[in-house]
């Protein structure tokens, strides 16, 4: 051994090939016979040997500072920062917060081997405190658990890594930025841009999921219920950081494959696959029209009328019209409000015109609802978690609410009471379901934890159509119910435009396949879109799996302002969802794809072409299945540049043939949208006919 290496062997073991069994959900990686640990006075490597799909990857620990190198191939695809940064925000594989202030591990001072892992004893900058880091490996992934071990009890844990170590990230869902998202701005790639996410956890009202995956087929996945700080940029510039609160634990598995996809797969196998849609094959062709764009809380009967009757004489088509915000009396109250003189004549006028009719509900009932003090006095709704022995209060956009328990039958069976008497009594035939389920400052009911409250709420919204309109829980598990999934509020300009086809991205690719955007157009008490942002969204929006709208093409008046379209709008929307419809058949085996396998019906570029470098930056365009390519306009103008990967690729609007490469001004009038099918596909010929004939 050279001098220059100054680091002596102390020992090389062969691990047993039993592994103790990793989280709920992750059975199906199984251990790796042979896999080598050799310790020095530097480093700790544990060596994983492929099998017949993986390429095998070793775990590189720097003893002193503290870091953890994970190479595939003899590349490094993922590594922690090392044990530093300051006092108030330190850095490294493991640090955690006492009553003495934040710490770092920084120095392995022990290593042992038994069943199957490696455990390491790790100083840190905390006299008397060490973390016990133990490493499981398996054929493609290692789960890490560390544990503080010391005189005052750790209250959190968190772990960084170095962003570029693995080229560009992805995943986590909706993203808190300081540009303006979720509104109006999600990068992509993470990495892009910066997220700061304070209370990222399973009763968050964005849709996330602890799961972040790199271009260079490495991954992480937060085994945790607890609520998470996650930074990406924020904290630490070049940084990802993810602390866990309330816990002295931190439990992370890293997945290690040779492309992003398969780590993508690797979580569906943990976090589950669709069981169903719930959307119907009608709900998939043609749009549900909603309100809330169009009328905010001002909505009446008549204007709901209005609306049907505009849409349905103009000829765009919809399954559902669904009254927002703005018809019941009180927040958690089932009873409509003045401006809804006959609401049974407006449904049956609402049906007469071929649509569904629907309404917007809530398990948040406000203080000054009639049904508050008799839902608390019954027990009904949430306990705080501070004195349970009162009612949860919560603050929410429309004002202070108490949260209906449905983990308490009583309260459950009364609530589904209240939504089938509005069904019996006016003719409704589903429910747009908002705000969340559960709030971290309530109390579960006895016998249950806040992760319970996502079954629970699926298991209720299930019972009724929800339109189209989806169910907003997320969280490790939550795909396997099968919701469509609408993003959080958007804005109306371009920017919004362009973060709601990126954020659709983040979410098809935590698991969540039956995507929409928010309401074509936005809202988020903008003023109304123009007519080239309006006409763009749709026509984006088409190459989705379902359409969501509610700003009307022949014009629109909120309290945020007025906008007059003229018929060419009218045109150009109702062409986009005739594409859409045309596309039914296409998307429907999609969605059985995806159901049984959790593939994404909409998925970025690299999924399909790894080797593609130029993809994994591509945030304007996307596959719709493995066969077309959609590259819409979003930003103002009639061109734009469009990268198509490696093949052959058949040119709709231009009705030619073309090769891989990018194309930099392709041009696309108003009532043009960019569309590549891909040739030699199962389903090119289907598609090519469907999308050429008019």
């Amino acid at each position: 051994m050279t001098a220059a290496r100054a680091a002596r062997t102390i020992g090389v073991l062969v691990l047993a090939v039993s592994l103790p069994g990793l989280a709920a959900g992750a059975a199906a990686a199984h251990p790796r016979p042979g896999s080598r640990l050799v310790v020095t006075e530097a480093r700790v490597l544990l060596h994983v040997p492929g099998a017949r799909h993986t390429s095998g990857y070793d775990v590189v620990v720097d003893r002193a500072p503290f870091r953890i190198t994970t190479r595939r191939a003899g590349a490094t695809v993922l590594r922690t920062t090392a044990a530093g940064g300051s006092d108030a925000a330190p850095l490294g594989p493991a640090v955690f917060h006492t009553a003495r202030g934040w710490a770092t591990a920084t120095r392995v001072t022990g290593v042992s081997a038994h069943d199957g892992a490696v455990t390491l004893t790790v100083a840190t900058t905390l006299p008397g405190d060490t973390v016990r880091y133990r490493i499981a490996p398996a054929v493609d992934r290692y789960r890490a658990t560390w544990q503080v071990r010391g005189t005052t009890a750790a209250d959190q844990v968190a772990t960084h890594y170095d962003l570029a170590s693995a080229g560009h990230w992805y995943g986590h869902g909706e993203t808190q930025t300081p540009a303006g998202g979720p509104y109006t701005d999600q990068p992509w790639p993470l990495d892009s841009g910066v997220v700061a996410d304070d209370a990222m956890g399973p009763a968050e009202y964005l849709m996330t999921d602890p799961f972040w995956f790199t271009q260079r087929g490495s991954g992480l996945w937060v085994d945790t219920e607890r609520v998470m700080h996650v930074s990406l940029n924020a904290d630490h510039a070049g940084v990802f950081g993810a602390a866990v609160t309330d816990t002295d634990t931190m439990d992370v598995t890293t997945f290690v494959e040779r492309t992003a996809r398969d780590v993508y797969l690797d979580y569906v196998g943990v976090a589950g696959t669709p069981r169903q849609s719930d959307a119907t094959p009608a709900q998939y062709a043609e749009p549900l029209w909603n309100t809330w764009a169009q009328d905010y809380t001002a909505v009446t009967q008549a204007s709901v009328l209005a609306y049907a009757r505009g849409l349905h004489d103009a000829g765009v088509p919809g399954h559902t019209v669904q009254i927002d915000d703005g018809w019941s009396t009180h927040y958690g109250d089932f009873a409509f409000n003045a401006k809804f003189p006959d609401p049974a004549g407006l449904s049956r006028a609402v049906h007469d015109l071929g649509y569904d009719f629907g309404l917007w509900t809530t398990l948040w009932v406000n203080d000054d609802a009639d049904n508050y003090r008799y839902a608390a006095d019954h027990g009904y709704l949430l306990k705080s978690a501070d004195d349970p022995g009162t009612t949860c209060s919560v603050q929410w956009w429309n004002g202070t609410a108490g949260i209906v328990d449905i983990a308490n039958p009583a309260a459950r069976t009364w609530y589904v009471g209240q939504l089938h008497r509005l069904q019996e009594a006016y003719g409704v035939d589903g429910f747009k379901f908002d705000t969340r389920f559960f709030d971290e400052s309530c109390a579960p009911y006895p016998g249950h934890t806040a992760l319970d409250y996502i079954k629970l709420g699926a298991q209720l919204t299930d019972e009724f159509d929800q339109q189209g309109a989806g169910v907003r829980i997320s969280w490790t598990g939550s795909q396997r119910y099968g919701f469509v999934t609408r993003e959080i509020d958007k804005g109306t300009d371009w920017q919004s435009l362009q973060a709601a086809v990126s954020q659709d991205m983040a979410i098809s690719t935590i698991g969540y396949p039956f995507v929409e955007t928010d309401m074509i157009g936005g809202s988020e008490g903008q003023p109304p879109a123009t007519k080239e942002v309006l006409v763009r969204w749709a026509q984006a929006a088409s190459l989705l799996p379902l359409m969501y709208a509610s700003t009307s093409p022949l014009g629109v008046s909120n309290q945020a302002g007025s906008r007059a379209y003229d018929t060419e709008t009218v045109a150009l929307y109702a062409a986009a969802v005739r594409l859409h419809r045309r596309l039914a058949p296409y998307l429907d085996r999609q969605v059985t794809r995806a159901v049984a396998t959790g593939e994404p019906i909409m998925k970025p570029l690299f999924f399909d072409f790894p080797r593609d470098a130029a993809s994994y930056t591509v945030a304007d365009e996307w596959l719709l299945g493995d066969s077309l390519l959609a590259a819409p306009v979003l930003t103002p103008g009639t061109s734009r540049s469009v990268h198509l990967p490696p093949g052959r690729w058949y040119d709709v609007l231009r009705g030619r043939v073309v090769t891989g490469g990018t194309i930099a001004h392709y041009r696309a009038t108003l009532a043009e949208t960019p569309l590549f099918v891909r040739l030699g596909t199962a389903d090119t010929r289907a598609l090519t006919a469907r999308l050429t004939t008019r």
